[in-house]
């Protein structure tokens, strides 16, 4: 007998007839003698239609009416989802985030949660019903509606698995699990098995969508078993945990790409301590995501910084920098928004050497040519133009055999 946290995203509830094959899985899960709780998103592109709706009655929407506008699409899902179950003979109860114990702070569209208190779902639980908890939203310290942000409904269900001591997280969306690539891209690419936390926050940080980064920084801080997997096959997919140091790992499980940051380079630089920290502060304080940063060697008391940011964030970013360029005398400020990354992840890079030579020349052999550079231990990426990303996850995929199961291309 286990306790399993189930989420299900916006496509697994987008119809009755997907909320009815939901309950059945429920109801012969319980028959296996397993308890349950469900985490619900809102049904379909809801979110982004009640979005529309926003934008087309006002110009201007106060953060506290858009989540309370948001939320009420999960609210709907979850109850829907109760009444399949009821109708199968399976005992539920709806909750929404503040009901099942939620307490957020009090930053909207994007708050984070503090403390859960589960009371109510556990109670639900004992007296053998199926809790039914709506996705991505609580309550906050001023008593106020919040919603958790996009993909809240992963870090819902991880939260939820931490305070109830489940054994498995499972996160059901319409793929089948994790891959080697984007499908899309590389039709070849082959669903991965296993991946340790820290092989999946990387992912998550350079452009695989699912699951959501927060619930996966959330797994593994507080150390709980995520399986990604189908709603629509219910075959088995890709479990998420703690590296295993009996194994040896793949040098490269993935390669993943992002077409949604765009660049800045601030020239001619004085160098000087502080105005680096100067600038990225700033920015900070405009809740910018810098994500690469470089610096070149100084020349005659001058350097260039280039950074990527967001490209809804782009402008923002680029008047910060000008304005702190016509501070200390730098050069003219720069933008790029037809860059992409390309990104190789694996646990296996700790203990192989050359897989940053053979990337850099697969990507010279394609003719692709790297404009940024970054590292951590079992991460490299590189900027290149957005029209050749494709074609570097494609030759990446190849280079490193990621076709193959527990293919160990030498680099």
């Amino acid at each position: 007998m286990a306790l399993l946290v189930q989420k299900f995203g916006g496509t697994s509830v987008a119809t009755p007839e997907r909320m009815r094959e939901i309950a059945e899985q429920v109801r012969f899960r319980r028959l296996q003698g397993d308890d349950v709780v469900l985490v619900v998103s809102a049904m379909g592109s809801e979110t982004d239609e009640l979005l529309r709706l926003a934008s087309a009655v006002a110009d201007r929407q106060p953060g506290r009416e858009m989540d309370m506008l948001i939320t009420a699409g999960e609210r709907k899902a979850t109850a829907l989802v109760c009444m399949a179950l009821h109708d199968r003979g399976v005992p539920a109860e709806s909750l929404t985030g503040s009901q099942a114990g939620f307490i957020t702070d009090t930053t909207h569209q994007n708050a984070r949660i503090l403390e859960i208190r589960p009371e109510r779902v556990r109670a639900a639980i004992a007296e053998g019903r199926v809790p039914v908890v709506a996705g991505s939203q609580g309550v906050s310290s001023d008593r106020d509606v919040t919603f958790l942000g996009r993909g809240g409904s992963d870090t819902t269900a991880v939260a939820l698995a931490h305070v109830l001591g489940a054994d498995a997280c499972e996160l059901y969306t319409d793929v089948s699990g994790v891959f080697t690539a984007d499908p899309r891209v590389v039709p070849r690419a082959r669903r991965i098995e296993r991946l340790s936390y820290d092989e999946m926050l990387e992912m998550t940080a350079t452009g695989c969508p699912k699951p959501a980064m927060r619930s996966v920084e959330v797994a593994r801080a507080r150390r709980v078993r995520l399986h990604v997997r189908s709603a629509f096959t219910w075959e088995p997919g890709t479990w998420i945990g703690e590296e295993d140091p009996t194994m040896e790992q793949a040098i490269v499980s993935a390669v993943t790409h992002d077409t949604s940051e765009a660049k800045i380079t601030v020239p001619n630089v004085p160098d000087r301590p502080g105005i680096a920290g100067t600038l990225f502060r700033r920015l900070a304080e405009l809740d910018v995501n810098v994500d690469m940063i470089v610096q070149n060697v100084s020349a005659d008391g001058v350097t260039d910084i280039s950074f990527t940011v967001p490209r809804g964030q782009l402008g923002d970013s680029t008047s910060v920098a000008q304005s702190l360029a016509a501070e200390i005398g730098a050069g003219a400020v720069t933008s790029d928004a037809t860059i992409a990354r390309v990104s190789l992840i694996g646990a296996g890079m700790k203990t192989n050497p050359g897989v940053a030579a053979t990337m850099f020349e697969t990507l010279g052999a394609a003719g692709i040519n790297i404009e940024m550079i970054s590292t951590s231990a079992i991460r490299i990426s590189c900027v290149v133009r957005e029209a050749d990303v494709v074609g570097a996850v494609s030759v990446l995929h190849d280079a490193f055999g990621l076709d193959r199961a527990g293919a160990t291309v030498r680099p």
